[in-house]
């Protein structure tokens, strides 16, 4: 199970973290990544983490503002969004599975079923 909080209303420049607590898998052996989506807009992989090895991967389109990380501890992965831009409105999603799958799906378009949070929305004013 997946559960991801943190979204709020924002202002522009200002900083963010969201919050996937997860359960039920060794947090470990996954790996865990955020989506997110704005009304009228694709899906978009913005993140990835792999807890055991610390490794990460971003989207250019964050790259440098954005950052995962895991509280292995905790079983929990965060996105930190520095910075934050209007264009960053969305709904943002935890998504969770073995590493190749996720990045399969998060990089190269790939169609498994991987395991995903409910939402947490995030909003920006100027």
């Amino acid at each position: 199970q997946l559960v991801d909080s943190g979204g709020d209303l924002v202002q522009a420049g200002e900083s963010l973290r969201l919050s996937c607590r997860t359960s039920g898998f060794t947090f470990e052996d996954f790996a865990i990544g955020w989506f997110r989506q704005a009304p009228g807009k694709a899906r978009e992989a913005l993140a990835m983490i792999e807890p055991r090895a610390g490794t990460t991967k971003y989207a250019d389109s964050v790259k440098g503002r954005f950052i995962i990380t895991s509280d292995n501890s905790e079983d929990t992965a965060y996105l930190t969004m520095n910075n934050v831009e209007l264009e960053d409105a969305a709904n943002y999603t935890c998504a969770a599975d073995f590493p190749a799958y996720l990045g399969a799906v998060m990089w190269q378009g790939g169609n498994y079923h991987v395991w995903l949070g409910q939402g947490t929305q995030v909003s920006v004013s100027s």
